[in-house]
């Protein structure tokens, strides 16, 4: 399996963005190996562990069919990190003057994190329309993302932070949603007990809501065209 092209958009790669937490960098690889066998090749490897570099090394390296993030980037040191190690996508909980040019300085794509309108209408005027939603279900969920669509239809989200399969379709539905950020898919004991079949079987199940989404890709984390 070839590596999917990054053109443009990741948001075009799968409906489901997996968060994933490593603890051993042993489990990286044949983690992502079940999620891309299960349809979706874009993975975020949060920076939450001492394994996260190591794993998104490792992903980068091993695993030609994963397209391989760096989650909960928060700082410009963390986004030269991230680089170093093979990311190919950068996602921060939230956003920060500094954190943002480092960002766009690093040169892949990236979604800086919201939760209010007015930092999304901060991120429109430094002409970013692709944005990480979050936590969404804790900062108002779908009906926020509703409300936001018809004053800012420009915007485009990856709801993440209380998404799992009981509600990513009622997300992906809203024309204003990309895709969905979770770890559903990725269960701590499925990861612990080594049980990759498992992981393939919930990403495979995951990526079957690939047609409910309306929204079309844009440029994710790229400037406005």
């Amino acid at each position: 399996m070839t590596t999917p092209p990054l053109s443009s958009s990741v948001l075009d790669l799968a409906p489901v963005l997996p968060v994933v937490v490593v603890e051993d960098v042993a489990d990286a690889v044949p983690l992502a190996r079940a999620l891309v066998a299960g349809g979706l090749p874009a993975i975020e490897v949060t920076l939450r562990t001492p394994a996260a570099l190591g794993a998104i090394r490792a992903i980068a390296d091993q695993v030609p069919g994963a397209v391989v993030g760096a989650g909960t980037v928060i700082s410009p040191a963390n986004v030269a990190d991230s680089l170093a190690a093979g990311a190919r996508f950068l996602v921060s909980p939230g956003w920060t003057d500094g954190l943002l040019e480092a960002m766009k300085a690093s040169g892949v794509p990236f979604l800086p994190g919201v939760s209010t309108t007015s930092e999304v209408v901060a991120l429109l005027e430094r002409g970013v329309n692709e944005m990480k939603f979050f936590p969404a279900e804790a900062a108002g969920g779908t009906a926020y993302l509703k409300s936001l669509a018809g004053p800012l239809p420009q915007a485009r989200f990856c709801p993440t932070g209380g998404v799992g399969l009981g509600n990513a379709a009622a997300y992906l539905a809203l024309k204003n949603v990309a895709c969905v950020g979770g770890s559903w898919i990725v269960p701590r004991d499925a990861v612990a007990a080594g049980d990759w079949d498992r992981v393939e079987a919930l990403a495979r199940e995951a990526a079957a809501l690939r047609d409910i989404s309306p929204s079309g890709g844009t440029s994710w984390g790229h400037p406005q065209r």
